[in-house]
This record gives C-alpha cells, sequence and structure tokens, in this order.
C-alpha cells in the first residue's frame, strides 16, 4: 500500500483494549477514561479479517497494543492465529510487562509465535515508578523483563519515555542491562499528548551524553536491527546490548513513515499525531467486501499527512489520549 505521499505502508499497528492496569501521567487523563464495552471494541474475527486483506496488499508487520494488551481475554490465541497467516512476517507487542512474569505468560506469547515484545519502563526507582504509573509494581515489571528474556523473545526493547524524572541512577542500572544481555533501551522523546503535561521536555542529547560519561566510551551506530521503527541505535564498546533514541520532536522521522493504526474501537488512525480518523467498524458490521475493506484504508492513507505539527506549545491538539490509541 501507498499513502498520499507515496510512502510503502507495511506495517499496521492495532490496539486490542482500552484497559489498562496502570494510569501512567501521559497517557491516560487525571480523570481517567469512560471504558468500551465489550460490543464497541473490535472482536478477533474483524480483527483478522483486516490483517488478512492488508496482508494480501502489502502489510506484514503487525503489532499488538493497548491499554494493556495482555488484560485482554484470548490473547495468546489471538496472536497464535495472526502466526497463521502467511503474509505476516514479524509479530510484535508492546505491553507495561506487568503480566508478563505471571503464568508462565512471556512462554506462552513466544509459543504463540511472537517474535519480540516493547516493554515501558521509565524509571528504576520503585517510589518514581509508582509515581509516573500511577499504581504500577516495579518488581512485576522486572519479573516480566525477565521473563521475556528467558522466554526467548528478541530482542526485547525498554521504552523510556524521558522526562526530568530520568535519573543517574536510572542510566546506570540501563547500563548495567546492557552489558550483561542483549536488550535495547530505546529512550523516546516525551510527546505532549493529551490535557496534562507531564513535565519539562529533556533533551535526547543530553541523554547521550550522560551515558557516554559513565560508559566511558563513545556510541558507536548499530544497523540492521530487527523491526521496523524509527528509533536510531547504538552501542558501547564491549556492550552486549544497546541504546535507541527516537526523537518525535526534535527530529521528525515522517518522510520514513511506514505504518497505520487501528484502535480498538475500530477507528483507522493513519498518523498518531492526528486527530483524522476513519470508521471502518460500521463497514465490517454493515457486512462488506474485503475490497472494501481495502479501499477505506487505502481513503485513509490518501489524507495521510507528510509530517506531523505537535510541539510543546500547543497541549491539547491531539484529542484522543494515548490510552485510547495503543501504543
Amino acid at each position: 500500500m501507498l499513502d498520499g505521499h507515496k510512502r510503502i505502508i507495511d506495517y499496521l499497528r492495532i490496539s486490542v483494549t482500552d484497559r489498562c492496569n496502570f494510569r501512567c501521567r501521559y497517557c491516560m487523563p487525571p480523570q481517567g477514561i469512560q471504558l468500551l464495552s465489550s460490543q464497541e471494541i473490535l472482536s478477533y474475527e474483524e480483527l483478522l479479517r483486516i490483517i488478512t486483506v492488508l496482508g494480501q496488499h502489502g502489510v506484514s508487520k503487525i503489532r499488538i497494543t493497548g491499554g494493556e494488551p495482555l488484560l485482554r481475554s484470548g490473547i495468546v490465541d489471538f496472536l497464535s492465529r495472526i502466526r497463521r497467516i502467511d503474509t505476516i512476517q514479524d509479530l510484535s507487542m508492546t505491553t507495561n510487562g506487568s503480566l508478563l512474569g505471571q503464568n508462565h505468560m512471556a512462554r506462552r506469547l513466544k509459543q504463540a509465535g511472537l517474535d519480540r515484545i516493547n516493554i515501558s519502563m521509565d524509571t528504576t526507582n520503585s517510589m518514581r515508578f509508582a509515581y509516573i504509573t500511577g499504581q504500577g509494581q516495579l518488581q512485576q515489571v522486572l519479573a516480566g523483563i525477565e521473563g521475556a528474556l528467558e522466554a526467548g523473545l528478541h530482542p526485547v526493547k525498554l521504552n523510556v519515555v524521558v522526562t526530568e524524572a530520568l535519573s543517574d541512577s536510572d542510566i546506570s542500572y540501563f547500563m548495567n542491562q546492557v552489558y550483561q544481555s542483549p536488550i535495547a533501551i530505546r529512550f523516546i522523546e516525551y510527546m505532549p499528548i493529551g490535557e496534562k503535561p507531564m513535565g519539562q521536555k529533556v533533551s535526547i542529547a543530553m541523554v547521550k551524553n550522560r551515558i557516554e560519561l559513565q560508559g566511558q566510551g563513545i556510541l558507536e551506530p548499530v544497523m540492521n536491527i530487527a523491526g521496523n521503527g524509527p528509533a536510531k541505535y547504538y552501542r558501547l564498546p564491549g556492550a552486549q546490548g544497546m541504546f535507541g533514541f527516537i526523537t518525535p520532536m526534535s527530529e521528525h522521522f515522517c518522510h520514513s513513515c511506514n505504518r497505520v493504526r487501528l484502535t480498538a474501537d475500530g477507528k483507522i488512525k493513519s498518523c498518531l499525531l492526528s486527530n483524522h480518523e476513519v470508521d471502518i467498524k460500521s463497514l465490517l458490521r454493515r457486512g462488506c467486501t474485503d475490497e472494501e475493506i481495502y479501499g477505506l484504508f487505502a481513503e485513509a492513507l490518501e489524507v495521510k499527512q507528510l509530517q506531523h505539527s505537535l510541539d510543546y506549545g500547543d497541549q491539547s491538539s491531539v484529542r484522543r489520549p494515548m490510552v485510547r490509541v495503543g501504543g
């Protein structure tokens, strides 16, 4: 598939639920959200039909997100059914990690066909973690990371949204991780989405400098990393793992965007930082052909913007909170 600017779109990110057991301050509005009913979200059968149709038109990469995707009943079987679609070459998930260490979940995901996983963890301090996540327990996430590594999900990536809460002790912990295991620590610029700003912006350049000072070495660029995202990866000499840096605010990577999003309530979003949405749920539930499904995605992509216009001075331009979009 091509968008209106002739970019190849081969990556679909699917939110399967708006429910989450965390209340992250940059993701969930302070007052919470009105949760969708089971009838309001797309069924697994509807999602599988969309994936199958788009797979016939070049989409080969699927990422499952939420909310917290592991909260949705039947998620492991759903992954195994996606894996059986022969056009899908890469299957991944973004999670807060809190449930990965329970009931052998990471191993079950791997057995179902999940290739790799991204886990959100913005700090290594238990008190700061609880503050940022609202009610998250750091030890559960650490157990989830260990479970993902033991299960053989590769690569395991930790997503760190950079705010002033990032401390030197956090940097030290992440440094130890990349020296000891083949993990990717990804620092992501905070995007001011939603009603309440998280805090002051912290530059990625500053984070790089702090890593090099503590590591006493120069970050060396790394190429050919599994995945299809916008991160630029670097490795310190002697480290098994690596650091990634994602800069949606300071250095747009919109020119190379290859993705489209599908929200849990059945809206096509061609850009994370745009309010433009196209309803596909109504089309599906009226009864439609595969050609109509593809045609609706094609229409949505035709008006996909060349680049976003969000900046730190515009706190409320994106109406849908992250928990309703999907990570």
